[in-house]
């Protein structure tokens, strides 16, 4: 299991590498494995972004925040 700045790390990873990849899309003409690559990338940061805020709810569960 990847620890939480293990996690962040990766979405930091992603973003630039979304943004590379949104840099190489061309104005006309997109090529296929570009956009593919694209989804591709913006679905794992999705998951990831996603399992985060999930992890942070539980942490903030376990420390007793969650509770009334």
């Amino acid at each position: 299991m990847q620890s939480l700045a293990q996690m962040e790390n990766r979405l930091k990873e992603l973003e630039a590498a979304i943004k590379e990849t949104e840099a190489r899309l061309p104005a006309h003409s997109v090529k296929p494995p570009v956009m593919i690559d694209l989804l591709a990338l913006e679905d794992e940061y999705e998951t990831l972004r996603q399992q985060i805020r999930a992890r942070r709810a539980g942490d903030a569960d376990a420390c007793g925040n969650g509770s009334q």
